[in-house]
C-alpha cells in the first residue's frame, strides 16, 4: 500500500474552478493503489474541511448509469451480488461491512499506515463509526465504541455488545466483556431486531446500485418467490452500513447459518509470522508482514483518507462508492422513497460522507414502492439547507471538537482499553476503562481480544519511530513510553517475540558510544509527546480532576466528581448530549507532564546498565521461547559463576592455549544447519534476536570495561572484557558467518584487553585490591552468563581473561592480544577497513614490544647485581638478553610501519641501554677480586651502544621533533661515551694496547661525550651536564697532567701536554665555580693545579722564574676559598638540622637547599684538607725563602707581602690538628682571604658568594 507523510495533509488544494468558490475538485483516480492531491470543501464558509486520499482500491469513476422512470428496482438486474471493481468487493462495500463486528477495523488502517500515527493523526476510524459520533446529539440510537491511545491519536472501533455477546457463548473470548457488560449495563435494555421492511429497502438500493453501474442490462423478471429468497440471502450476508444511518447486528435467525470457522478465538488468529527482513543499518526487527491477514486486522476500505475537519485531522475508512458525471468528476449516489422526507440524521450522513470522500456533489434518485420516479442533483454545500433536513455545520464541527476533547482528556492510558456507551434512548455517554475494571475482577481468566492489536501496534509505531531516531533524538522519550506500555500488555508464554523485540529496541535506544549534547540531553529530559504518560503517575493523575471552570455542573464537567452516583465505575460522563453542542464545552486542558521523560545520564556506566537490563529480559523472552529446556543441564541463576584468576607464571603461557585466542578471533563457518546447542533453528526469530542481544551486551561490557579502565579500576575493567567476550564467544557459537563490522567491534575488545593486563602488569601493588574487584558479580551479570552457557561454554578467551599474579604472564597474555587484533585488522575481511584502528594496534604492539624488552633487560640487570664476582656470563643472562633484544627489534618494526619516529628512537635507546648491560656484564676481575682491565667484550657492547644511541639521534632527526626524547637519548650518548673513555682510563688495558693509543682512545671519547654535553639548553640537566663536562675537563687535564710528569726526550710533547694540562685545568675550574653543589670537585681540581704549578717550578733553576712559580701557585690555592665557602655553608646546615630538623626543613631558603642536595662527603673533605695545608705551608715557606734570598732590594709591597706570608704561614703552624672541621675550614677562609689582597687575584670573588 502507499502512504504519505505528515506533509501531504497540508498541501493547499487545488479547485478546478477558480471563480466558484462552491466549484471544488474531486477525485480523479488512476487505479489501484493510487495517491490524491487534496481539495479543500468549504462547507457554505462556516467550517474548514480538506481531504487527501492516502489510497485507494477502487478505479477511476465513471459515469453512473441513469435508469429510465418507471423502472422496477424490486427486479434484480443481471449483475446482482457479483463483485465488482467500481463497487469494491461484496459485502464490504455495496451494503457495507459484514454483518460481524469488526472491532479491530481501525487497527488494519493504522498498520498501514504506521508513520501518521502517534503525533500527525487525532482518530482513527472507520467513517461510519465518526458519523455515529457527530450525530450523538441529533440521535436517539445506541452508541458503543472501544477506544484505544497511541500517542496523541485515538483509534475507535465499533464494540458492537449484542454481536460480541453472542460470538462469545461460542468461543468464549469475550466472556470477560459479557460479565462486565451485565455489571455495568441495565439488563432490561435491548437492541431491537430488524423490521423486514429495513431489509427490503437494503435490497432495493443493492440493486439501484448494480443497475447504475449498468445501465445496459435489461432486468430479468423473477418470481416472487425466488425474489424473496434473493432478498433474504442478501439480509443474511450484508450488514447495514452505508446509506443507512445506524449499523444493525444479525437477528436471531441468523446466527444459526453464521459458518462455524468464523467462531475461532480472535487472539489465535494474531499468531506471529516470522521475522521480516529490515534495512540492515536499523537492525531492528519487524514482527508482522505488512497488511496482516488476520480477520479484522485487514485494512479492507475501498479508500483510505486524511480528513481534516477544522482543525481535527482524521485517519478515515470509507466505502461509499463514487460515480463520476454532472458538472463535477465525482458525485456520490442515494436512493430515497419519495413518500419519506429526508430527516435530519440523514443529511448529516449525506453531508459528512461526500466531505470525508470530498465529493462536491450528490444524486438523489426518488422511487415510489421501488419504480424509479426521478433524479435530482444537490451540492454538498446545499445539503445542511434541505427542507426537513436543516443543521447547523458550525454545531457539528463543535460536536466534533467536544468529543474529542472528551476523548483525549480521559483516554490517557497507552495500552488500556475504553468503552464509550449510550445507551438507546438515553442522553447520557458514558467512557468506562474495561483494562482497569479487568485488573479489578476476581477471575484470572480475563483475555482482552484488543490487548495483542494494540501492542503489536505500539510496537510498530516504536519500530518507525526508531528509524527516525538517528535524525531526531526527541524520539526516544516517545519510543521509550511505547515499547513499556507494548510489553506490559503481553503475556511472555504467548509472545515472546514481541517483547525479546521490544526489549532490543530499548537496548538501542540508550547510545553506548558518546553521550548526549546538552540541548539534546534537555529536549530528551522533556518527555516524550503532550499525550505520552509513563506509568509513575497514573495513579496519581487518576485521582486528579481535570481543570475545568467553576460550575462543573453547568459546564457538563466530565471529571471524577461529575460521575452519577449510581454508576461509580464510569472514568467520565456527559451528563447531556445536548452539552456537545455548546461551542468548546469540553477542553482538552489536561496537562501532560513530562514523567516519561527519557532517562539520559551522563555517567557510562549508568546508561550500560540500562542495556543489560533490556538485554537480560530479552535473553529471558527468548529462552522461554525454546522448548528443549529440559536437555539442558540445569543451572541456578542465584549461583554466581566463578571468574576463575591463574597465578601462572612463564613457565604456563603456552602457545597452545593461546591458540585458542587466535583461532576465534578469525572465526568464521559455514551456514549453520542443525539446530544450536540450547535447541534453536539457525534462520528462526530466535537465532536472530539472541544474535542481536548477544552482541548488544558485548558492546555493553566493552563500553563498562573502557570506562573502568579510565577510571584505573583494572580489576573491574578485566572482569567486563572478560564478559564482554564471553558475549561474543557465544555470539560466534551460534553465528554462521561474521560480519567485518563484528570482527572489527572484536578486534576492539581485544585491543581492550591487552590494555588491561599490561596496565595490571604495571601495577603490582594493588594486586589484591584488583582480584577484589575482579571476583564481584552483579546477579544481572550471573543471570546473563547462564543465559550465554545456554549456547556456548564461553571458554574461548579465557587465558586472555583471566587475572594472573606473575606480571610476566599478563605483559605475555597483552602481547598475544594486541597480535591477535593485528592479525585480524589485516586479514581480508577488515583490510578494506579504516586505517587508523591498525595504526593505534601497531602503536600498541610497539609498546607492548617495549614493555616486555624492558622487563628482560630489567629481570638481566637484577641477575647481574645478585651474582658473585668471579663468575663469568651465565646462559640464562644471555637468554634473557636475547629475549629482550627479539622484544625490542620487534618494537621498532612495528614503529617504523606507522611512520613514528619518536618511539623508534626510544626503542633505540632502550637497546642501547641493553647493550650497557651487556658490556657490564662482561667487566673482568683479578685474581684479587679488584677490577680486571677494560675488556675488548666491554669494548664492543659500549660501541654497539653508541651506534643505537646514534641510530636514535638520526631517526629523530632534530630536537625541534620532540625535545624530551632527543635530550634523553643525547644525554644517554654522552654517558655512554664517559663511561667508555673513564673505563679506559681506569682500567688502561695496557697489555693489549700502548698508553699512547690508550690516551687517544680516552681523548677522544672524552671529546665526543663533551660534544654531547648541552651547556646551553635550560633543562633539568643542565647542572648535570656542567658537572659531566667539568669532569671531562679535570680528567682530560689530569692525563695530560700525568703525561707531561712522565714524558721524558720529546720537549714538544712535553710542552703540548703541559699548555693542554693548563687549558682542562682552567675549563674545569670554572665549570665547577658555577656549580653550588661540587665544593670537593672544585678543591680537588684547584690542588691537582698547584700540585702541576709546584711541579713545573721544580724544573725551573732561576731564582726569579721560581718565585714567579710560586706566586702563580699562591694564587691558584687562594681560588680555593670559595670551595671552603661552599663546605663551611653545608657544614652549618648540617649542624643546624641535628638541632632542629623540622625548623630548618620547613625555614631553608632555595640556594641553601640546592647548596646542600648533594650531601657532604666529610671523609673526602678531611682527605683534601690533609693535601691542602701541607701544599699551602711548603708554598709559603718556599716564597719566604726565595724572597729573602734573593739579592735585589725589596719594595715596600714585597715587605708587606713576605710579612703577610709570614703571619699566614705562622697561624698554619699553630693549628690544632684535633680542632673541629668547622672551625679549622673557618680558619682556612680567613688565612685565604688574607692572601688575596696581595695575590691581586680575588679571582673566588668573596663579596658575590
Amino acid at each position: 500500500m502507499s502512504s504519505s507523510s505528515a506533509g501531504d495533509r497540508l498541501e493547499p488544494g487545488i479547485p478546478f474552478d477558480n471563480q466558484a468558490k462552491e466549484d471544488i475538485g474531486g477525485l480523479t483516480c488512476t487505479g489501484d493503489h493510487s495517491r490524491h492531491e487534496s481539495a479543500i470543501c468549504l462547507g457554505n464558509g462556516e467550517v474548514k474541511s480538506r481531504a487527501v486520499v492516502k489510497y485507494s482500491a477502487a478505479p477511476p469513476p465513471t459515469t453512473y448509469a441513469l435508469l429510465q422512470e418507471k423502472t422496477d428496482l424490486k427486479l434484480p438486474p443481471a449483475n446482482w451480488l457479483r463483485e465488482n471493481p467500481q463497487l469494491g468487493s461484496a459485502g464490504t462495500t455495496v451494503l457495507g461491512s459484514s454483518s460481524k463486528c469488526k472491532p479491530f477495523s481501525s487497527f488494519g488502517m493504522a498498520y498501514d499506515f504506521i508513520d501518521c500515527i502517534g503525533d500527525d493523526v487525532d482518530v482513527v476510524s472507520d467513517s461510519e463509526n465518526i458519523k455515529k459520533l457527530l450525530k450523538i446529539p441529533y440521535s436517539k440510537s445506541h452508541v458503543s465504541m472501544a477506544v484505544h491511545r497511541v500517542g496523541r491519536t485515538l483509534l475507535l472501533d465499533e464494540l458492537d455488545i449484542q454481536e460480541l455477546l453472542r460470538r462469545s457463548s461460542q468461543t468464549g473470548d469475550w466472556t470477560w466483556l459479557k460479565e462486565i457488560y451485565q455489571r455495568l449495563i441495565d439488563q432490561k435494555w435491548q437492541r431491537k431486531k430488524k423490521s423486514k421492511e429495513h431489509w427490503y429497502q437494503k435490497a432495493i438500493l443493492s440493486k439501484f446500485l448494480y443497475y447504475s453501474i449498468n445501465g445496459d442490462g435489461a432486468a430479468e423478471p423473477v418470481s416472487d418467490d425466488m425474489n424473496q429468497s434473493d432478498e433474504e440471502d442478501g439480509a443474511e450476508e450484508y450488514s447495514s452500513s452505508w446509506p443507512a444511518t445506524f449499523t444493525s447486528t444479525m437477528t436471531d435467525a441468523e446466527e444459526a447459518d453464521t459458518p462455524k470457522q468464523e467462531s475461532v478465538s480472535v487472539d489465535s488468529k494474531f499468531a506471529l509470522g516470522q521475522v521480516t527482513s529490515v534495512p540492515k543499518e536499523q537492525n531492528l526487527p519487524t514482527l508482522f508482514n505488512e497488511g496482516e491477514n488476520s480477520q479484522g486486522l485487514r485494512n479492507d476500505f475501498v479508500r483510505n483518507i486524511m480528513w481534516t475537519f477544522e482543525d481535527i485531522h482524521m485517519l478515515v475508512g470509507s466505502n461509499m462508492p463514487i460515480f463520476g458525471g454532472g458538472r463535477y468528476p465525482a458525485v456520490s449516489l442515494r436512493l430515497r422513497d419519495s413518500n419519506k422526507p429526508i430527516n435530519i440524521l440523514t443529511g448529516i450522513d449525506y453531508w459528512l460522507d461526500n466531505l470525508m470522500c470530498n465529493v462536491p456533489e450528490l444524486v438523489m434518485c426518488f422511487h415510489v414502492n421501488g419504480i424509479v420516479q426521478k433524479y435530482e442533483m444537490i451540492k454538498t454545500d446545499d445539503i445542511p439547507h434541505l427542507e426537513n433536513s436543516t443543521f447547523s455545520t458550525r454545531v457539528v464541527k463543535d460536536i466534533a471538537q467536544n468529543i474529542l476533547s472528551f476523548l483525549k482528556s480521559n483516554c490517557t492510558k497507552e495500552g488500556h482499553t475504553y468503552w464509550l456507551f449510550k445507551a438507546s434512548g438515553s442522553d447520557i455517554v458514558k467512557l468506562y476503562d474495561l483494562t482497569t475494571l479487568c485488573e479489578e475482577a476476581e477471575e484470572e481468566n480475563y483475555q482482552n481480544p484488543f490487548t495483542l492489536p494494540v501492542a503489536v501496534l505500539l510496537y510498530k509505531v516504536a519500530s518507525n519511530l526508531m528509524l527516525k531516531v538517528r535524525q531526531n533524538r526527541k524520539h526516544y522519550a516517545k519510543i521509550r513510553t511505547l515499547l513499556l506500555n507494548c510489553v506490559k500488555l503481553l503475556d511472555q508464554e504467548k509472545h515472546p517475540q514481541i517483547i525479546a523485540s521490544a526489549y532490543y529496541m530499548l537496548s538501542e535506544l540508550f547510545q553506548l558510544d558518546d553521550p548526549p549534547e546538552d540541548d539534546e540531553g534537555e529536549s530528551l529530559r522533556a518527555g516524550g509527546s503532550e499525550d505520552s504518560y509513563s506509568d509513575e503517575d497514573r495513579e496519581e493523575e487518576e485521582g486528579e480532576e481535570d481543570d475545568l471552570t467553576e460550575d462543573s455542573d453547568e459546564n457538563g464537567s466530565y471529571s471524577n466528581c461529575s460521575r452519577p452516583k449510581d454508576d461509580c465505575n464510569a472514568v467520565a460522563v456527559i451528563r447531556s448530549v445536548g452539552e456537545l453542542s455548546v461551542p468548546e464545552k469540553y477542553k482538552s486542558t489536561h496537562q501532560i507532564r513530562p514523567s516519561s521523560a527519557f532517562p539520559v545520564s551522563q555517567d557510562k556506566e549508568e546508561r550500560c546498565r540500562h542495556v543489560l537490563s533490556c538485554v537480560l529480559k530479552g535473553l529471558k523472552a527468548v529462552d522461554s521461547s525454546i522448548k528443549k529446556e529440559s536437555d539442558l543441564p540445569s543451572a541456578d541463576p542465584n549461583t554466581p559463576i566463578p571468574l576463575k584468576y591463574e597465578d601462572g607464571g612463564a613457565s604456563g603461557t603456552s602457545e597452545k592455549g593461546i591458540a585458542l585466542l587466535l583461532e576465534r578471533a578469525g572465526f568464521v563457518q559455514v551456514d549453520q544447519k542443525h539446530p544450536t546447542r540450547s535447541g534453536m533453528i539457525p534462520g528462526s526469530w530466535q537465532h536472530r534476536m539472541k544474535l542481536q542481544l548477544f552482541l548488544k551486551a558485548s558492546k555493553a561490557y566493552y563500553v563498562l570495561s573502557d570506562a573502568a579502565t579510565n577510571l584505573v579500576k583494572y580489576g573491574r575493567a578485566l572482569r567486563y572484557i572478560k564478559l564482554s567476550l564471553q558475549c561474543y564467544d557465544a555470539y560466534c557459537s551460534i553465528s554462521g558467518t561474521l560480519h567485518p563490522q563484528v570482527l572489527q567491534f572484536h578486534s576492539q575488545c581485544l585491543s581492550l584487553c591487552g590494555d588491561i593486563q599490561l596496565m595490571l602488569a604495571q601495577n603490582v601493588t594493588n594486586r589484591a585490591a584488583y582480584l577484589e574487584e575482579y571476583s564481584y558479580q552483579t546477579k544481572e551479570d550471573q543471570e546473563i552468563l547462564h543465559s550465554l552457557h545456554r549456547e556456548s561454554s564461553c571458554q574461548a578467551f579465557n587465558m586472555a581473561t583471566d587475572l594472573a599474579m606473575d606480571p610476566e604472564y599478563q605483559l605475555f597474555v597483552s602481547c598475544k592480544c594486541y597480535e591477535a587484533t593485528h592479525e585480524l585488522l589485516i586479514s581480508e575481511a577488515l583490510k578494506d577497513q579504516s586505517s587508523d584502528q591498525l595504526a593505534q594496534v601497531l602503536k600498541r604492539l610497539g609498546n607492548i614490544h617495549n614493555e616486555m624488552g624492558v622487563y628482560y633487560m630489567n629481570q638481566a640487570a637484577a641477575m647481574q647485581t645478585e651474582k658473585e664476582a668471579k663468575k663469568s656470563v651465565s646462559s640464562a643472562e644471555q637468554e634473557l638478553w636475547k629475549k629482550s633484544f627479539g622484544f625490542f627489534e620487534n618494537g621498532m618494526k612495528d614503529f617504523e610501519a606507522i611512520g613514528d619516529s619518536t618511539n623508534t628512537a626510544l626503542l633505540l635507546c632502550n637497546t642501547g641501554r641493553l647493550m650497557r648491560i651487556c658490556a657490564q656484564a662482561h667487566c673482568t676481575t683479578s685474581a684479587d677480586e679488584s677490577r680486571g682491565e677494560f675488556s675488548p667484550e666491554e669494548a664492543l657492547y659500549y660501541n654497539k651502544a653508541i651506534d643505537y644511541y646514534l641510530r636514535a639521534m638520526k631517526s629523530l632527526g632534530s630536537r625541534e621533533s620532540h625535545s624530551a626524547v632527543w635530550d634523553s637519548v643525547n644525554w644517554e650518548l654522552s654517558t655512554t661515551y664517559f663511561t667508555l673513555a673513564t673505563l679506559l682510563q681506569d682500567y688502561a688495558p695496557l697489555s693489549r694496547k700502548a698508553q699512547e693509543q690508550i690516551e687517544r682512545e680516552v681523548t677522544e671519547a672524552m671529546m665526543k661525550s663533551l660534544k654531547y654535553c648541552d651547556l646551553q639548553t635550560e633543562s633539568a640537566r643542565q647542572p648535570l651536564y656542567q658537572y659531566r663536562a667539568a669532569t671531562i675537563h679535570h680528567r682530560l687535564a689530569s692525563m695530560y697532567h700525568s703525561c707531561f710528569r712522565n714524558q721524558v726526550g720529546d720537549e714538544h710533547l712535553r710542552k703540548q701536554h703541559r699548555s693542554l694540562a693548563e687549558l682542562h685545568y682552567g675549563k674545569a675550574v670554572s665549570l665547577f665555580l658555577s656549580l653550588k653543589d661540587a665544593p670537593c670537585e672544585l678543591l680537588r681540581t684547584l690542588l691537582e693545579r698547584v700540585a702541576f704549578a709546584e711541579f713545573t717550578m721544580a724544573g725551573q733553576s732561576s731564582s726569579v722564574a721560581k718565585l714567579k712559580s710560586l706566586i702563580g701557585a699562591l694564587e691558584i690555592m687562594t681560588e680555593t676559598r670559595h670551595a671552603f665557602q661552599l663546605i663551611h655553608k653545608e657544614l652549618l646546615e648540617e649542624q643546624a638540622d641535628s638541632s632542629e630538623p623540622a625548623a630548618t626543613e620547613s625555614a631553608d631558603s632555595p640556594d641553601v637547599a640546592s647548596g646542600s642536595t648533594s650531601g657532604l662527603d666529610l671523609h673526602e673533605v678531611m682527605k683534601l684538607i690533609g693535601v691542602f695545608e701541607p701544599s699551602l705551608s711548603f708554598l709559603l715557606l718556599q716564597a719566604i725563602k726565595l724572597m729573602t734570598t734573593i739579592k735585589r732590594k725589596p719594595s715596600n709591597k714585597d715587605e708587606e707581602t713576605m710579612k703577610i706570608y709570614k703571619n699566614v704561614y705562622s697561624k698554619l703552624l699553630r693549628t690544632e690538628k684535633n680542632a673541629p672541621l668547622l672551625s679549622r675550614v673557618e680558619l682556612y677562609i680567613e688565612l685565604l682571604q688574607q692572601l688575596t689582597p696581595q695575590t691581586g687575584s680575588d679571582v673566588t670573588g668573596a663579596s658575590k658568594t
